[in-house]
């Protein structure tokens, strides 16, 4: 019973210093990007600060009367959807120690998987979209085979190759649709419309993109959370991720579990370019990465690779994203400040020496109170021993 309390109260330091690390590391970012717009600004600099900071933090929520902004609510929600299964692909590979950074290839890989079947597969309303959703989540997996093989087969980094992979898959993408795929009488390079009965459904109908798809993608959290942290293979990527020497010397076939943490990771990946590309997109026209696997990546950390905390960071980034919008709406602040507050937050979650002072007095204060625990335990086991 003693054992069962002291983890618990180790988890309970371990949660708390992780709500403080990143609160910290969100209001460093926070502060930069005050100091950034501050130095940038014209005439008014304090004025023209606050009201940029207002956009940013309070804009996507209340309108200038002080009336809530549902639409801005319900966009930022819907700007979830792909950073939520991208940040989900992330955890699980990162949770195995294998710095993948395929989600960004593999959520475009998705989408342009799932518009095909969506554009040419005769299917009825109901079957054609999830038939689509699980063609991309196929060929995602079948894609970040090629690292994971390479990985446990020959030891050859996985992020180098994930990365590389990521364009092989743009540019491939951009010459298929170029050369055979594209709709030649539209003004710019796109598919065909994709069958009426292949959208996922509004959630909302007020004008926002937010679909039945936030839904799917919560319903994943769930079951990739319990896959993690109640199923055998679960349990085996996150022990390879702690002591890869360990699992393997405990009889744990280390390679295929990190190629079934890759592929994992990637049909994750794939299911968030369908679901994104079908319920936002009337045809598939990307003509770049998207971006959503880079986003992905900082809502991974942002959720310490728990796939609990994976829509709490996703809503954190993507508030972030609306207010930057915003602020370069109505206050002429560059949209691409989002960009340097994700590196500020990276920088500073990926510092492992960041607030370690607090961690030790957290762990010190911990073996303190249970060491007092027992101490009182033995006095009270003495007391009645006399008695």
């Amino acid at each position: 019973m003693n054992e069962k309390k002291a983890m618990q109260a180790a988890r309970r330091r371990s949660l708390t210093f992780t709500v403080v690390r990143g609160a910290a590391a969100i209001g460093i970012a926070i502060l930069v990007a005050a100091i950034l717009i501050f130095v940038s600004s014209e005439g008014d600099r304090f004025g023209a600060t606050l009201a940029a900071l207002r956009q940013l933090l309070i804009g996507p929520l209340f309108r200038a009367n002080g009336s809530i902004n549902f639409k801005n609510i319900c966009d930022v929600l819907a700007a979830m959807i792909p950073t939520i299964f991208t940040g989900l692909a992330t955890c699980v590979m990162f949770s195995a120690n294998q710095f993948n950074l395929g989600a960004e290839g593999g959520i475009m890989l998705g989408a342009f998987v799932s518009a095909m079947v969506a554009v040419y597969v005769p299917l009825p309303a109901g079957v054609l979209p999830v038939v689509a959703v699980l063609a991309a989540a196929a060929a995602v997996a079948v894609m970040m085979l090629i690292p994971a093989l390479l990985k446990a087969k020959l030891g050859v980094s996985e992020m180098v190759n994930s990365l590389m992979l990521n364009y092989v898959v743009m540019y491939f993408i951009k010459y298929v649709l170029n050369t055979h795929l594209a709709d030649k009488t539209k003004g710019q390079i796109q598919s065909y419309p994709f069958q009426e009965q292949a959208r996922i459904a509004p959630l909302i109908d007020n004008g926002s993109m937010l679909t039945w798809g936030f839904v799917i993608a919560l319903i994943f959290v769930v079951i990739t959370a319990l896959f993690m942290y109640r199923t055998r293979w679960g349990y085996g990527i996150r022990m390879i991720g702690i002591n890869q020497d360990f699992a393997r010397y405990s009889g744990m076939n280390v390679a295929a579990i990190i190629i079934l943490s890759q592929v994992l990771g990637g049909a994750l990946a794939g299911i968030g370019g369908g679901v994104e590309m079908l319920g936002r997109y009337s045809a598939y026209s990307w003509n770049a990465l998207p971006g959503y696997g880079w986003t992905g990546i900082t809502v991974a950390i942002l959720a310490g690779n728990n796939p609990a905390f994976v829509p709490l960071a996703a809503f954190f980034m993507a508030y972030l994203n609306k207010g930057c919008s915003l602020m370069s709406t109505y206050c002429g602040v560059p949209s691409q400040l989002i960009d340097i507050l994700q590196a500020v937050i990276f920088v500073f979650f990926a510092a492992k020496q960041f607030l370690a002072g607090y961690r030790q007095r957290l762990v010190v204060k911990g073996a303190q109170e249970e060491l007092a625990a027992q101490k009182a335990a033995a006095a009270e086991t003495a007391e009645g021993s006399v008695k």
